[in-house]
């Protein structure tokens, strides 16, 4: 699933739409089925990522929100090109146009939404102390693996920078968030927010833990383990030297 990074690339790579009235076309029956046709002759006012949501806004307060999930994705087109295959969604103004695939979350909303959101991890800058204090009102024998997912607590991190923002904290995700002092979580949360910064800015990143299970860890070269953590039973991936519980 594209984590907060993937979502600020993507809004980035769509800011040539910002200032463009455009068409709408809605070439699979899902586009048509919801409604997506009300954005004709709209112009973009901005273009932003929040958590994990990417949000359109359009004149007149109408807001289109989508969710990647799994497999959604958007690609920014020249003028005449034709996407791949069915897009959901095909907006097109003057200079360019965007192609949407996929969903699962593609509405249009009025006005300013809610989404119950903590945080963004990606904000400039971050406002960890909020974090901090969310993390502090979650239940505080969780896990820190699990707790990080919470996008209530904090929003955009997905497991990829759970696993990785952890291994550079040197905190195993298996910990208790009662036995992890406030120092340490901002460092945490730090480091998370440093690795996300670093991945949004690179084409491509190299991971340390994430997906390495069996492989030497890049620090103290013990095997790296991994184990489904949580409800969801996400996979963990971390050391279980630099990382002791």
């Amino acid at each position: 699933m594209p984590e907060g990074d993937s979502i600020h690339r993507i809004a980035r790579e769509l800011q040539p739409l910002v200032g463009e009235r455009v068409t709408v076309e809605t070439p699979h029956p899902q586009g048509r089925l919801l409604g997506l046709s009300r954005l004709a002759g709209k112009r973009i006012e901005a273009i932003e990522a929040v958590g994990k949501h990417l949000l359109l806004r359009f004149e007149d307060g109408l807001v289109l929100r989508n969710h990647l999930g799994m497999s959604g994705r958007w690609q920014l087109l020249t003028p005449g090109q034709a996407p791949v295959g069915t897009p959901w969604l095909v907006l097109r103004g003057e200079s360019c146009g965007a192609a949407q695939w996929r969903g699962p979350v593609l509405e249009i909303s009025h006005g300013e939404l809610s989404l119950s959101l903590g945080p963004d991890i990606l904000a400039q800058p971050p406002d960890l102390e909020q974090m901090l204090a969310n993390l502090r009102l979650s239940a505080q024998e969780r896990a820190v693996g699990e707790a990080l997912l919470e996008q209530r607590l904090l929003a955009g991190v997905g497991n990829i920078w759970r696993c990785e923002g952890l291994w550079r904290a040197r905190l195993s995700p298996w910990r208790p968030l009662a036995e992890i002092g406030d120092d340490d979580l901002r460092r945490l949360l730090n480091e998370i927010a440093a690795a996300m910064r670093e991945s949004l800015g690179a084409r491509r990143h190299r991971y340390s833990v994430y997906r390495k299970t069996g492989k030497a860890c890049p620090r103290c070269g013990v095997a790296i383990r991994s184990l489904a953590q949580g409800e969801r039973a996400r996979v963990a991936y971390w050391c279980p030297t630099c990382q002791a519980d």
